[in-house]
């Protein structure tokens, strides 16, 4: 793109172009073999990113929410429970939980990182919970409900800290279950297994969505989870295909879920070119913070602890003003969002949630500063300096007037 074209917040177009030729040939073979349901497509892709992902399973599905929804209940988590989770996040998330019978519960984030907090989930545990060491059950005294599982969300690209998660987690029986929809490919070192680990490997199981502005995205819906439990993996295989494990025999009830072939295999040609994508957002995420830091600006940056290895989904800052920054940076032809303006304690769908303004401080404070600025694997350095220089100039003149 030359200096003064638009600079769009996210480019689908560019790499579907590059690959235009491979990701044909998947459905050309889709249309020789009649094979769209099931099949050595999905069998492939399922191999494949459990592999990536350094898992025993992976289980495709049709959406992210379909994998969150379908890990629940594949764990046992159902009515009368409660799941603990963050309300900076996207709905699917709370979707999920309740769709599975169950009711989200919040704690705060972390923020410098946005994720969860592992400091306030222990005070949540401690002080709002009743936990029984007989029955080893944990109960939410505000709602009455068994506290059965905590799901971390693996927010912007960057893994939340796992280790004291997992710790807690073990300390009051409860079931972790990622939220890596953001997350293909972003890494955590464990300071327990003393190793880096890769998202989706560390709880019970996890979720990612493969929607088409994912870091892995598919020309559609799908989604999948992974795990390292077998019997886990054979429950939702079964949950996403009207609950049967032999056609026409149920075992359970199940959903119509399933991860459609070509997609499965669109997301295997991807799946291929995810690493090389991934060094070019890290290395984009460099240049923003070199670019800022020339600046002296007034711009918190994305912080990526020591023990992150972030993938950059989103590259989010926190500015004042940032309504405003978003008009002047759209006026000039560059792209913005916002991940999320409100958060979910305050939506109206969940208005009988019993929560208010104020009881998630650190999350309210973040969603109204918060900007997503353009970020995608062919982000030229030309590109992120006209970013740069137009929000500097913006926050300049927003400071003075």
């Amino acid at each position: 793109m030359s200096g003064t074209s638009n600079i769009p917040f996210l480019d689908l177009v560019t790499p579907h172009a590059e690959l235009k030729e491979e990701l044909t040939a998947v459905f050309t073979a889709a249309l020789s073999t009649a094979g769209f349901i099931g099949g050595p497509m999905v069998q492939g892709f399922e191999e494949d990113f459990a592999a990536y992902c350094g898992t025993s399973h992976c289980v495709g599905v049709g959406s992210g929410t379909d994998a969150l929804r379908f890990a629940f209940l594949a764990a046992g988590i159902g009515p009368g429970d409660a799941v603990v989770t963050v309300p900076n996040t996207f709905i699917a998330t709370t979707e999920a939980i309740s769709q599975s019978g169950a009711r989200p519960v919040f704690v705060d984030i972390d923020e410098a990182t946005y994720n969860l907090d592992p400091a306030l989930l222990q005070r949540y545990l401690e002080t709002d919970c009743d936990y029984n060491q007989e029955t080893r059950k944990l109960t939410d005294r505000r709602t009455g409900l068994r506290v059965a599982a905590v799901t971390p969300v693996h927010l912007y690209g960057q893994m939340a800290d796992m280790d004291p998660i997992l710790e807690l987690a073990g300390q009051y029986n409860l079931i972790v279950i990622e939220d890596a929809c953001q997350a293909h490919g972003a890494e955590y070192f464990s300071r327990k297994q003393n190793r880096w680990c890769k998202a989706g490997s560390m709880g019970l199981a996890a979720a990612f969505s493969f929607y088409p502005g994912k870091n892995l995205g598919a020309c559609g819906e799908a989604g999948a989870v992974t795990t390292n439990d077998e019997g886990l993996a054979r429950r939702m295989r079964m949950l996403r295909d009207h609950g049967q494990s032999q056609k026409y025999y149920h075992q359970v009830e199940g959903y119509n879920g399933r991860l459609d072939a070509i997609q499965a295999g669109i997301l295997r040609v991807k799946l291929k070119h995810l690493p090389e994508w991934t060094q070019q957002r890290q290395a984009a995420a460099v240049r923003y913070r070199e670019l800022f830091g020339e600046t002296g600006a007034r711009v918190i940056l994305p912080h990526q602890p020591e023990w992150s290895k972030a993938v950059y989904h989103l590259f989010v800052v926190r500015v004042q003003h940032r309504d405003e920054l978003m008009k002047q940076l759209g006026a000039v032809g560059i792209g913005t969002g916002i991940h999320y303006p409100v958060p979910l304690h305050l939506q109206e769908a969940y208005n009988s949630s019993g929560y208010a303004m104020g009881d998630f401080p650190v999350t309210e404070r973040v969603a109204a500063q918060i900007v997503s600025l353009p970020m995608f694997p062919q982000l030229s350095a030309s590109q992120q300096s006209r970013v740069v220089s137009g929000t500097i100039t913006h926050l300049s003149v927003a400071v003075t007037s």
